[in-house]
């Protein structure tokens, strides 16, 4: 059974779930009494949601606006439901931010919730586990046979420079709780990693014990864990992998487990990054180099190989070459991205030699007697079978209702990625969500349009769901101050980009005023380096730290260093809009640079724009412009995240005032009232509009 407590007791009846919900959450309850903790009727009514959907095994869909508690509404009654009937409640979340926040802070309120009353001591002793890819975990017998290789007569499968990693890394190892690569700096040669992780079939209960192996290990406590983590990108690439139960089995992940995905407002975009191809010429190569590297010659070959085999990874590294240059050469030299409409584009001269390669081994697989050979050779048979399948695949635009198209990125812009996503997700959430005999919660500060939830649900396949919206408790008119300018410029060509010089004199001239930190949104990556440049010298004149995405550090440690500053000024674009979380005066302004349309050309929007347009749709209509409202409420809300927080809000686009659509983003806005400002009388506007 997974999630066993000792003495847990029987199957409980219906409506118990409920009960023990209502006696913690309603007012004058044990959170109240326990804990001390503010009684939130909002908070309440979702714990009586997500209780009922967990009991029923019905979807629930659900938004609650930032200050509600949702993460205690959903993780006491998840907790309960999964120690009560000895199954697992898988946690999901899109940020590490969040992530963080459930494990070190809002677990631990749970246990001593449970401690602290006696009707619920029997749930206190409910067990964790953080599920992360088996490729982060270090698998000690991969280590050990590692080991072995740099030291025997196979030395030189290994440079002097890997050597001198593995032994680095063999003892951390040693010295490790859990394993996981993120633990290592700086982190370790791809090459070294490639060999010691744990995404390989030797990796296995029959070659590794737990009490040693850290992916082994980590595998037990998950069967043993009453509250799995996770977060949504591996969650759908595991359900794309097919780890789910099979056939009717119950369950979305894990056998007979029920979901709440938190950060639900991501879940659309992630699946479909997710449902779909994705291979590039450095993923081909990398596969056949760690079967035999002509320039190096080493690789998991050199020792059993001969030259029949080392022929054909060589032809098959010509034709990844040849292939993927022809791909460059003929659509991406103009565009960095490029749609195909047409099946048999091109020639398909990479599954073959791939496939020769993947014979090669099943029959070097067949003369070894050396197990662990035999496990590290069926991996890499089939992973290349897999992309030979995928290539064929995407050359005859074999998926119907997906979207086909070439990407060139990386340093030097010479990965080229061959990618398809759905038009619609809904039918593959549907059929892995909604479809599972189980319960999925989803549930985020921002799942609709300010009023209905009814997009939300068409687009993720949930309409059979229930779908409920709790309001924010925080008191938003008296917290916050609305700003928006009536003569900003919009982008013309040939305009010097006069745009821009407003831009960075509002975000300077908005940022002096405020003695806090200022969050400013940008949604294009090249309006946000030309500000930066135009406003360094002003920031750094009046002594206030500038911070600026893509330029030093990652999102969280950028977003942790504009915290501590405490009157930063932080210029972010794309995930800045969400999942921000600085609450007090280090976030005391959140200035919007322009209403944040996505980008039309992107293939995923343009098919689904035509795919609307032949429906008899409107595309702006029904698709950007909801889209974009989403985003502008998530772009607001970083703004007030407690009770004491208060601060402006400044929009510098005058669309929002001109255009006939910018009366959906003010109605998405939490206060109905605001001012209108221009340059020449913006020191008069936001001084008369001035908190008391």
């Amino acid at each position: 059974m997974i999630g066993l407590i000792e003495n847990s007791g029987s199957i409980p009846k219906a409506g118990y779930l409920m009960s023990l919900v209502e006696s913690i959450f309603k007012e004058g309850g044990h959170l109240q009494a326990a804990l001390q903790l503010d009684h939130r009727t909002q908070q309440y009514a979702m714990a009586l949601a997500v209780a009922d959907s967990l009991e029923s095994g019905k979807p629930l869909l659900f938004e609650a606006g930032t200050g509600v508690g949702k993460s205690l509404a959903y993780l006491i009654p998840g907790i309960i439901h999964a120690v009560s009937t000895e199954r697992p409640c898988v946690i999901s979340s899109h940020t590490i931010s969040l992530q963080e926040q459930i494990r070190s802070k809002d677990l631990k309120i749970c246990r001593e919730l449970f401690k602290a009353v006696s009707e619920l001591k029997s749930f206190a002793g409910f067990k964790i586990a953080l599920m992360v890819g088996r490729g982060n975990y270090c698998c000690t017998t991969r280590l050990k046979n590692a080991l072995k290789d740099a030291q025997s007569a196979q030395a030189d499968l290994f440079p002097s420079d890997e050597r001198n990693d593995l032994i680095r890394l063999a003892k951390w190892s040693a010295e490790s709780n859990n394993g996981v690569i993120q633990e290592l700096s700086p982190p370790p040669l791809p090459n070294v990693w490639d060999a010691i992780n744990a995404d390989s079939s030797t990796c296995s209960r029959k070659n590794c014990d737990p009490a040693s192996c850290f992916y082994q290990r980590a595998r037990q406590q998950l069967q043993q864990a009453n509250c799995v983590i996770v977060n949504h990108s591996l969650l759908f690439a595991l359900i794309n992998a097919g780890m789910p139960p099979s056939g009717d089995q119950p369950g979305i992940l894990l056998p007979d487990d029920f979901v709440i995905l938190d950060e639900a407002h991501r879940i659309p975009a992630i699946a479909t990054d997710h449902f779909g191809i994705h291979l590039s010429n450095y993923a081909v190569d990398r596969a056949l180099k760690r079967l035999y590297n002509p320039r190096t010659k080493r690789g998991a070959l050199k020792k059993e190989g001969d030259l029949y085999d080392f022929a054909a990874i060589e032809d098959a590294l010509a034709a990844n070459h040849e292939f993927f240059n022809y791909l460059h050469d003929t659509f991406l030299t103009q565009k960095a991205v490029r749609r195909l409409h047409e099946p048999e584009f091109c020639e398909n001269i990479l599954s073959g030699p791939l496939k020769a390669v993947a014979e090669r081994l099943a029959a070097r697989i067949q003369k070894t007697d050396d197990e662990r050979q035999q496990d590290e050779l069926r991996d890499h048979r089939n992973r290349l079978l897999s992309y030979g399948e995928a290539i064929n695949g995407f050359i005859t635009l074999a998926e119907e209702g997906h979207v086909h198209w070439l990407e060139r990125g990386g340093k030097k812009s010479q990965t080229i990625t061959l990618r398809s996503a759905p038009l619609d997700v809904a039918p593959e959430l549907r059929e892995t969500l909604f479809s599972r005999h189980t319960a999925a919660v989803l549930t985020s500060a921002t799942l609709s349009n300010g009023n209905s939830l009814e997009r939300f649900q068409t687009q993720v396949g949930a309409e059979a769901a229930e779908a409920q919206l709790e309001s924010s408790p925080f008191n938003y008119p008296e917290h916050t101050r609305l700003f928006i300018a009536q003569d900003a410029p919009l982008p013309k060509p040939g305009a010097g980009r006069l745009d821009l010089d407003y831009l960075a004199n509002m975000i300077c001239w908005c940022s002096r005023r405020v003695e806090g930190g200022t969050l400013v949104l940008f949604t294009s990556h090249f309006d946000l380096r030309q500000v930066h440049e135009r406003c360094t010298d002003f920031f750094k004149k009046n002594k206030r730290p500038l911070f600026c995405q893509g330029l030093h550090h990652g999102r969280s440690e950028l977003t942790r260093h504009f915290a501590e500053a405490g009157n930063g000024i932080l210029l972010g674009t794309d995930s800045f809009w969400t999942g921000v979380d600085v609450p007090g005066p280090a976030l005391s302004q959140v200035i919007i640079t322009r209403l944040p349309f996505e980008h039309p050309g992107h293939p995923v929007s343009e098919a689904r724009s035509e795919h609307c347009r032949m429906q008899g749709g409107n595309p702006f209509a029904e698709l950007a412009i909801p889209d974009a409202v989403m985003r502008f409420r998530q772009g607001v809300g970083r703004l007030i995240r407690q009770h004491r927080d208060r601060g402006n809000i400044v929009v510098l686009d005058a669309r929002i005032l001109t255009k006939p659509y910018g009366r959906h983003f003010l109605e998405a806005l939490p206060i109905p009232t605001y001012e209108r400002f221009n340059r020449n009388n913006r020191e008069s506007v936001f001084d008369n509009a001035a908190f008391s």
